[in-house]
């Protein structure tokens, strides 16, 4: 597995290298976020491993065009940040960001939340047809979705079209947070008119078939005052 450490600390930037070589993966470091982007295009790693505050673009840009302009391969981001403010960590997971990680942090910690990403099912932009999590399977081609118990198949779900889409949506990108706006335009597109509201309608209906408890979600959560996000636990 390929891991890009884009980090402007060199100190750091060498830290996370040493403990992510010591567990067998290959790692590049970018010291900015031009940098970081051209090596992406040039290498399509599995990972990046991104601090939010570089010199010139920053973090939640990088992150930004790289899921706007994805290559063969569509990697996990892990957003490094020196603040701890629940705003930051919302802004990182909406532009893209898989999971995050306040400095300062063990390397312990970040060898296991790489390992937790890397366990997923890579995403191949415009290749990869089924998503994968510890509970779920989502078959894009045959437009089918099912949920596993300990690594063994339990039941296919019976979504409508819509819910499907919704599920797919949020198993590509887990940790992403979606606001109503950005749900409705990869949905419906130009065809909606309405009520934006209408997403939270789905949203439960969907829970009610996926979750163990609807009204204590673990896979779709409620990021209050912005959107939902979807977390599998264990994947």
């Amino acid at each position: 597995m390929e891991i890009l450490i884009v980090e402007d600390e060199a100190e750091i930037a060498k830290l996370i290298q040493l403990t992510l070589e010591a567990e067998g993966f290959s790692c590049r470091i970018g010291r900015d976020g031009l940098t970081a982007l051209q090596i992406v295009r040039e290498q399509q790693p599995d990972l990046i491993i991104l601090d939010l505050m570089l010199p010139g673009l920053d973090g939640l840009e990088v992150c930004a065009r790289i899921r706007q302009q994805p290559g063969p391969k569509d990697p996990y981001i892990l957003m490094l940040t020196a603040k701890g403010e629940e705003i930051d960590r919302v802004i990182g997971l909406s532009t893209g960001a898989d999971d995050y990680l306040v400095k300062p942090f063990s390397p312990r910690e970040l060898a296991a939340r790489v390992r937790a990403l890397l366990r997923r099912s890579l995403r191949q932009a415009g290749a990869t047809h089924t998503y994968q999590t510890q509970h779920f399977i989502v078959d894009l081609d045959r437009r089918t979705a099912s949920r596993q118990i300990n690594g063994h198949l339990a039941e296919n779900l019976d979504l409508t079209t819509l819910e499907f889409n919704l599920l797919s949506t949020f198993i590509s990108y887990p940790g992403r947070v979606w606001n109503r706006t950005q749900l409705i335009d990869k949905l419906w597109g130009d065809d909606f008119f309405g009520d934006e509201r209408v997403v939270d309608t789905h949203v439960a209906r969907l829970r009610k078939k996926i979750e163990p408890d609807p009204t204590n979600p673990t896979f779709i959560k409620t990021v209050v005052g912005v959107g939902y996000k979807f977390e599998d636990p264990g994947g």
